[in-house]
């Protein structure tokens, strides 16, 4: 066997949209390698068999699996696909040497790897694109180049030029080497002859690269100038050089499953890509021991518990040590779903490690201050509860092992509602979400939609008196109050204040009636809680028998529920403030859709650090946001976000008041 180049191993993520054909790129990469066996023809050989991957029929989890070739070792990272799994992606590409970014060849579908190149582009992973099912494409690659030009923020470098032959693609030029290759099943196969014709019709194409290349190299440049054609040689270590540095992203071309141009990509990977230092660098803490690791991956197994998939990043991980606080109970190696024990883990290794207490994805276990990929912010929720109350106790421990898993999800426990939101990334999170807590974990659990949490205020003043009287043999209760409430100005929140003259109640019983008055205001006339209201207590009585805290605590609560009704009581819907990132050609139609939302739009500007994105800064009632991510994704090809918060609350009435309290009214009946 060829004598391998690297030590440690080569880590190489495989990144691209859903349906790109990754895994089957994978699964026929291990083909060639005698890794495996069999050669994927469309049915998975080696995917995520997770229970959420089986149900969803879509892989939701990072797949890693280890191949040698030329007598090097390279360990794939298979990541999910659906943009709702972003963070997925993000968390494992951070230890990656290099990433593939797997594309169709349909200029239409190449603004969805807009989000996924500037995930790799922020975190500084060199990457290449393999443009996928190269052999069923019409399309001109040169206008192929163009579209990946407007999403790219590097210079994109062709490096392969496809060969027609009878309206058919059957190969390829690689520019760098000026060699013709035809496709087969065992790899792509050099053409000797005719190969001169072919490579002369590309030459605009090579000198295109090679300009793109003399932007880095003076040396380059130079000859470029004096019309000196550089050796391929040179123009391969140029690649390389490049490559790792991060300034251009190398394109190339093939069919996975057909196993098309997967052996050229395998000795780019093989010549091109950078060593460990590279990444050892972007990972390391600013604060560590003599031994590190970068948790990239958590997961509950059955029968084995928890496992964190770890990259160590400098030292080395034995079974039974400690690194940073954290004992290593287990090692173990990764290729699918086989675990192999291990005894030890050098620098570069992609290991699981058992029972890591404590480590998070995300962590680096043995210093402190590492870089660690963002969270995304949460877009989408579903409330959660569970029918038997004896259960909560299990779903509280099941949504921890999730938010540990997968850590874009977020719980909230929302008072002012009464329920507890799970917030992620859209509809294909929370059905995966529902997989893992009701099949994995085994909890009975209800998802519904979150009440909207409406409040309702007043518009005029009135002095109310109540008293609470009641007389059972004995002791009786007897509380006596007159309070006066007014409405303030919205958000500025509650005030309660005391003008008692002469003792007519005596000041023990004075916080009583604050609370009996705080009470009611969970609850208003509308059904809604109470908010930006002023009370005061002026007067009362008090007996020196029967009163009590309990007597002046519900005078307090029943005067409030006299005077509010003839208060006029208003509804107020929350407004939050939204800022909705998108490419710039979609904005007509978000500006449509935040219309049509009742949103009202605040401002407009460019994306910073985004070319060909722009920003546009709403105000949407929370009402209009349920589903806001779903349209959003769906008129802008799946690449839309947004953030929000809380901005105001703003009155609503007519028929929108009228279809409010009826709902209100139905969820009472329930």
């Amino acid at each position: 066997m060829t004598s391998g180049t690297q030590t440690s191993p080569r880590v190489v993520a495989l990144v691209g949209p859903y349906s790109s054909g990754k895994t089957t790129l994978l699964e026929n990469i291990l083909f060639m390698t005698d890794t495996t066996r069999r050669r994927s023809t469309g049915e998975r050989v080696f995917a995520d068999d997770s229970i959420e991957a089986k149900t969803l029929s879509m892989g939701v989890d990072i797949n890693v699996a280890e191949a040698e070739y030329l007598g090097d070792r390279y360990i794939f990272v298979d990541c999910p696909g659906s943009i709702e799994l972003l963070q997925e992606m993000r968390n494992a590409v951070h230890a990656a040497d290099v990433a593939i970014v797997v594309a169709e060849p349909e200029p239409d579908k190449i603004q969805a790897l807009s989000p996924l190149l500037h995930e790799l582009e922020a975190d500084g992973i060199p990457h290449l694109l393999f443009i996928n099912k190269i052999d069923h494409s019409n399309v001109h690659i040169r206008d192929l180049a163009g579209a990946l030009e407007e999403v790219s923020a590097l210079p994109c470098v062709l490096r392969h030029v496809p060969v027609r032959e009878g309206g058919e693609i059957s190969g390829f030029v690689d520019l760098a080497s000026r060699r013709v290759y035809h496709y087969g099943t065992d790899g792509s196969r050099e053409v000797t002859c005719t190969a001169d014709g072919i490579v002369d019709q590309v030459a605009d194409d090579r000198f295109q690269m090679m300009e793109r290349l003399a932007d880095f190299h003076d040396d380059l440049m130079e000859e470029l100038l004096d019309d000196i054609d550089p050796p391929s040689e040179e123009i391969f270590r140029d690649l390389a050089a490049d490559l790792r540095a991060g300034n251009i992203m190398p394109v190339l071309m093939g069919s996975a499953l057909n196993s098309y141009g997967i052996r050229r990509l395998m000795k780019a990977l093989r010549h091109e890509m950078p060593d460990f230092t590279l990444a050892a660098k972007r990972m390391m803490p600013k604060n560590s021991g003599t031994d590190a690791a970068y948790i990239l991956k958590t997961k509950y197994l059955p029968h084995m518990g928890k496992l964190s998939f770890a990259r160590v990043i400098k030292g080395c991980l034995a079974d039974g040590a400690q690194v940073g606080g954290a004992r290593i109970s287990g090692l173990f190696s990764v290729n699918g779903p086989e675990l192999k024990k291990s005894t030890r883990a050098e620098a570069g290794d992609l290991v699981a490690i058992a029972r890591l207490d404590g480590a998070v994805t995300g962590d680096t276990i043995g210093g402190s201050g590492a870089p660690a990929p963002e969270k995304l912010p949460a877009v989408y929720a579903q409330a959660i509860e569970v029918p038997d109350r004896k259960d909560e106790a299990k779903l509280s421990e099941a949504l921890s092992k999730l938010l540990e898993e997968d850590p874009s999800f977020e719980v909230e426990h929302r008072e002012d509602t009464g329920q507890l939101l799970l917030w992620g990334q859209g509809e294909i999170h929370m059905r995966t979400a529902r997989t893992r807590l009701t099949e994995k974990y085994g909890v009975n659990v209800r998802f519904s939609f979150p009440r909207v949490p409406y409040k309702e205020t007043i518009r005029k003043a009135k002095v109310q008196h109540s008293r609470y009287k009641k007389q059972s043999g004995g002791h009786g209760q007897f509380g006596d109050v007159v309070i006066e409430v007014k409405p303030r100005a919205i958000g500025q929140g509650f005030e309660f204040e005391e003008k008692i003259h002469g003792g007519s109640i005596p000041k023990q019983y004075i916080s009583s009636v604050e609370a009996g008055v705080k009470e009611y205001l969970k609850q208003g006339p509308l059904g809604f809680p109470v908010v930006d209201v002023a009370v005061t207590l002026t007067d009362g009585q008090s007996h020196s028998v029967d009163s009590s805290d309990m007597a002046f605590k519900m005078a307090g609560r029943m005067a409030m529920a006299d005077a509010l009704p003839g208060c006029e009581p208003v509804l107020l819907e929350p407004i939050e403030h939204v800022r909705v990132m998108a490419p710039s050609i979609h904005m007509a139609k978000i500006n449509a859709m935040i219309t049509t939302r009742r949103g009202q739009i605040m401002g407009f500007d460019a994306r910073a650090g985004w070319p060909g994105w722009d920003v546009i800064d709403a105000q949407m009632p929370a009402s209009e946001m349920q589903d806001l991510i779903i349209e959003l994704r769906s008129v802008t090809q799946g690449t839309g976000t947004f953030e929000h918060k809380f901005d105001h609350l703003n009155e609503i009435a007519g028929r929108l008041k009228d279809d409010v309290l009826s709902g209100r009214v139905a969820d009472r009946r329930h």
